[in-house]
C-alpha cells in the first residue's frame, strides 16, 4: 500500500500597509490642519498682548502657554486617536524693529526687561504639533498704532505681505524653487527694501521642520554655490518665511545670548553630567522640535549643559540676528500643504490691510496676474466641440 502523505494549508501572510506620512493621507492632513488652527489661534491672542509697555519675555510665557494648553486639550482618546508626541512645533519669539528673528529672552538675561514701545515694529513666531506634525506662522504688527503706518515701515510691511501672497502661489507641482526667489526679488525692489540674505525656508515632514527641499531669499554667490535647485511636489508641506529690511538685508549677531536650539540626530557621547542631562529633558520635552531653554527645569544648569551639546552639534542652535541700527526688518510666515487640487493654508499670518498705507506700487504685469489667482489650481478651459 503507498504512503499518503497529508499537506498542511499553505498559511497566507498579511502583508502590512505602508505607513502613509504625508498629506496623501486624510489622518495626516487632520493633524497638520488642528495644529495650524491652534497655531493661529494662539498668534491671535499674542498681538492683543503686544501693547506699549508689555514685557516681551511675558509675552513669550503666554503665547507658549496657550500653545501647550490647547495641545494638550486634544488627541486624548484611548485607542488609534490618542497622541503623546504634541505641543509647542516652535517656541513664542518677539523681534522688534531691527532684530531679525529668534528673541525669546530668559528670566536672568539682560534683555528680559526689555517692553514694547509705541512705533515698534514687532515680529511674532510661534508654531503648534501634533504626533510629529507641525504647523507654524508669523506676522508683524507695529504696536499701539492709531493710525494707518505709513514711510518705510509701510513698505517694508507690504513688500513681506506681498513676497509671501506671491510665494503661495507658486508652490505649484513642477515649478521650482529659484522661480519664488527671484519674484521676491523683483517685489523687494518695487518697494525699495530687501529681503534678508541667505533666509531659508524648507520643506516639513513627520518630526522635521528642516527638510531637504528649500527656498533661498536674496542669496549670495556663496549661498548660492551648494544650494540645490528643486521641484514642488504633491503632497509636500513647506513652511514660507519671508523676512524682509528696509536695511541691506545682511544680518549679524550681537551680544544677545541664544535660548532656542533644536535636537538634532549626531550622536556624541557628552563629558558633562549637565549636558547629558539636558539633552535627555530636551528629548522628553520638545523631542526634535525646537525648544527655547526657558521651558527647562533649571535654567542655571541648562546654560551649562548646552554650550557642550551645541559644540559637538548634538543640538542646533537658533541664532539671535539683528540688522543694522536704524533698519526696520517685517516677516510674514504660512505653513502650507500642496495637493492636486491647490494649496491649502494650514497657518494664516494676520496683515490688516487697512492700517498699512505704503505709496509703492508693484507694476510687473506678471506678477500682478499671478497675485489676481487663488491658491486653487486653475480650472482648465473645456474646448468648445466642432
Amino acid at each position: 500500500m503507498a504512503d499518503t502523505k497529508t499537506t498542511k494549508p499553505t498559511e497566507t501572510k498579511k502583508v502590512a500597509e505602508p505607513v502613509v506620512l504625508d498629506v496623501s493621507d486624510s489622518n495626516v492632513q487632520t493633524k497638520y490642519k488642528d495644529a495650524g488652527k491652534i497655531a493661529d489661534a494662539a498668534i491671535d491672542q499674542v498681538i492683543k498682548l503686544c501693547v506699549p509697555g508689555a514685557k516681551v519675555i511675558d509675552i513669550c510665557t503666554a503665547g507658549d502657554k496657550l500653545l501647550v494648553e490647547a495641545t494638550s486639550a486634544i488627541y486624548n482618546k484611548k485607542g488609534k486617536n490618542k497622541v503623546t508626541n504634541k505641543g509647542i512645533g516652535f517656541p513664542t519669539t518677539i523681534s522688534v524693529n531691527n532684530c531679525v528673528a529668534h528673541f525669546s529672552p530668559l528670566p536672568s538675561d539682560a534683555e528680559s526687561s526689555l517692553v514694547l514701545k509705541d512705533g515698534d515694529v514687532a515680529k511674532i513666531q510661534l508654531g503648534a504639533q501634533i504626533d510629529g506634525y507641525c504647523a507654524t506662522v508669523a506676522t508683524t504688527v507695529v504696536v499701539g498704532a492709531k493710525e494707518p503706518v505709513t514711510g518705510s515701515k509701510a513698505d517694508v510691511i507690504k513688500a513681506a505681505e506681498t513676497a509671501m501672497e506671491a510665494a503661495l502661489r507658486l508652490i505649484r507641482p513642477g515649478n521650482k524653487n529659484m522661480e519664488i526667489t527671484k519674484t521676491v526679488d523683483k517685489i523687494t525692489e518695487a518697494y525699495g527694501v530687501k529681503a534678508v540674505e541667505g533666509m531659508l525656508s524648507h520643506n516639513q515632514l513627520k518630526d522635521k521642520t528642516d527638510g531637504e527641499k528649500q527656498i533661498i531669499l536674496n542669496p549670495s554667490d556663496n549661498h548660492l554655490r551648494d544650494f540645490k535647485r528643486i521641484e514642488f511636489a504633491e503632497n509636500e508641506v513647506y513652511a514660507i518665511d519671508i523676512l524682509i529690511s528696509t536695511g541691506e538685508g545682511k544680518v549679524r549677531p550681537m551680544k544677545t545670548r541664544t535660548t532656542i536650539y533644536k535636537k538634532t540626530g549626531i550622536r556624541y557621547q557628552l563629558k558633562m553630567a549637565a549636558s547629558r542631562a539636558v539633552l535627555s529633558e530636551i528629548q522628553t520635552k520638545a523631542g526634535a522640535f525646537p525648544f527655547t531653554l526657558r521651558d527647562l527645569e533649571d535654567e542655571r544648569k541648562a546654560r551649562m549643559g548646552i554650550v557642550e551639546a551645541a559644540k559637538h552639534q548634538t543640538v542646533l542652535p537658533y541664532d539671535v540676528m539683528y540688522e543694522r541700527d536704524e533698519a526696520v526688518v517685517a516677516q510674514y510666515l504660512s505653513t502650507v500643504m500642496v495637493t492636486k487640487n491647490g494649496n491649502t493654508l494650514l497657518t494664516n499670518p494676520r496683515y490688516d490691510a487697512a492700517n498699512v498705507k505704503s505709496d509703492k506700487v508693484v507694476k510687473d504685469e506678471e506678477i500682478l496676474k499671478l497675485l489676481a489667482t487663488s491658491y486653487a489650481v486653475p480650472k482648465k478651459e473645456k474646448k468648445e466641440k466642432k
